[in-house]
């Protein structure tokens, strides 16, 4: 039995990160999709927990029958600990 192209990994990963990027919630376009099996893997860096969830939920919607791993990070955005000298 062959596969049909919809039902490539591939495809479906790149579908994924085109919801991803296209969706008005998320517009990210540095998260990593990747699809083993019934599970897709999200990782990468994002600027904060909302976003990271929002994420999550987009690829809910768009593949309802995949189990999500998020392995998304919140990047460690703040202050500098000291001050920056020039010379």
């Amino acid at each position: 039995m062959t596969e049909h192209a919809e039902d490539v990994p591939q495809y479906w990963a790149a579908r994924l990160r085109r919801a991803i990027a296209e969706d008005e919630r998320t517009t990210e376009l540095g998260v990593r999709v990747d699809i083993r099996g019934g599970h897709v893997h999200l990782s990468g860096e994002v600027a904060c927990e909302a976003r990271r969830a929002e994420l999550e939920q987009v690829v809910h919607e768009h593949a309802p029958d995949l189990r999500v791993h998020n392995d998304l990070r919140v990047s460690a955005v703040g202050e500098p600990a000291s001050r920056e000298e020039l010379r």
